[in-house]
């Protein structure tokens, strides 16, 4: 069965809710049971990892939908769903590692990641040594006796460096240590992460699984191997997505697709044009040719989304940037990314890397590329770079 196909069907189940084509939403805590009896059988399925419905927090006929989806999607054994990405960022962190440990971070990894890892992990014992994403299998030198993980986001979010993921789970497997990716911009479509020797695969499904800007939602999709542990330490801690969020992520995956598909084709469209801009000192996109990362990303996805950036020349300074960016019209000024508008903000990588320092650089703008037309947002940057060149 061919991806498209399988959006199209997974987690439905027409004769189990009166032949409602979608599943509704489950808003449940209490569990009510016919008797004692029924009580124990249910919670004794529960601990040989049925999906019953036992507790809301735990999983309703809804949940488990959206989460079996996914997780037969991308390749993987069992998922659990998280209220935002950076839940699940964080819990798929917890699921793999205890006091004393030391983690592999991935050097441009998501903002509230590293926050996480030089708070919270610091707090509980954790040592978290940073790398840069290009280093290739040279990160073999970098792992210690207790290093427990290595946490891969591939591409980078702000500057889009392709890992090398099959080198490096070969590497980290040799040594007993778990392999988790940031998958949020290849998405369960474009990157089969455990076809490449992934353990844990984590999506901000706030992106492009719901897909339209008005949902906060997370998810972690395990191996075999590695879905106790998810298990028992996300119910533990408590963690659970909202079942409204949970319904928009499951309507949201029927689209995905489609929806891909476009970003795609528009982002790499607008990235080959902003190439040719006098203005552009450099275009950050695995899917061009030209990228450091070409050939990684051609070997191992399927696809892009629309997410890139674009390095303009040094003499551009901070009024002429705005002057770019406060007036596009069809480009909103905003975080997060995988919508269906348009987005941009002046990243600034500068302020966060350690392994790779980004340095003696221009101004950098990253674009989310949405399902508008792709001539009138290059028609809106167009305007963009005639008020940059203005303002100078």
């Amino acid at each position: 069965m061919q991806d498209e196909t399988k959006l199209a069907t997974l987690g439905r189940d027409s004769e189990g809710h009166h032949g409602v084509v979608n599943i509704p939403v489950y808003r449940a805590s209490t569990i009510l049971q016919p008797s004692l009896k029924a009580l124990k059988e249910t919670y004794a399925a529960r601990e040989r990892d049925e999906q019953v419905v036992s507790y809301g927090r735990i999983g309703t006929p809804l949940t488990y939908a959206f989460e079996n989806a996914v997780a037969e999607l991308e390749g993987g054994y069992r998922a659990m769903g998280f209220p935002s990405g950076a839940a699940a960022c964080s819990g798929a962190l917890l699921a793999v590692l205890k006091a004393g440990d030391h983690l592999l971070m991935v050097d441009t990894t998501y903002g509230p990641t590293r926050t996480f890892c030089d708070t919270v992990l610091k707090r509980f014992g954790v040592e978290t040594t940073y790398y840069d994403p290009t280093i290739g299998t040279a990160v073999a030198e970098l792992f210690r006796p207790n290093t427990a993980a290595i946490f891969t986001e591939s591409p980078g979010s702000l500057t889009f460096e392709v890992q090398d993921i099959p080198a490096i789970a070969e590497i980290a497997h040799k040594r007993g240590a778990k392999v988790l990716i940031d998958n949020t911009w290849g998405t369960p479509l474009y990157f089969k992460s455990f076809q490449h020797g992934v353990d844990l695969s984590i999506h901000s499904a706030t992106k492009y699984i719901v897909g339209h800007s008005d949902a906060q939602l997370g998810i972690v999709i395990a191996t075999k191997e590695c879905w106790p542990e998810l298990r028992d330490s996300t119910r533990a801690i408590g963690t659970a997505a909202g079942p409204d969020e949970v319904y928009l992520g499951l309507r949201g995956l029927r689209t995905m697709a489609v929806r891909l598909e476009r970003h795609m084709k528009s982002g790499i469209d607008i990235a080959e044009w902003l190439r040719g801009r006098d203005e552009v000192a450099a275009v950050y996109h695995p899917a061009l040719p030209q990228d450091p990362g070409h050939t990684l990303w051609k070997r191992d996805f399927l696809g892009a989304c629309g997410l890139f950036s674009f390095e303009l020349n040094k003499n551009f300074n901070e009024t002429q940037v705005a002057a770019f960016v406060d007036h596009l019209e069809l480009f909103g000024i905003g975080y997060s990314w995988g919508g269906f508008e348009s987005l941009v903000t002046v990243a600034m990588p500068h302020r966060l890397r350690t392994a790779n320092p980004w340095v003696d650089r221009g101004p950098l703008l990253r674009l989310h590329i949405g399902l508008e037309a792709v001539e009138d947002l290059r028609a809106d940057l167009k305007a963009g770079f005639e008020r940059l060149n203005k303002a100078g």
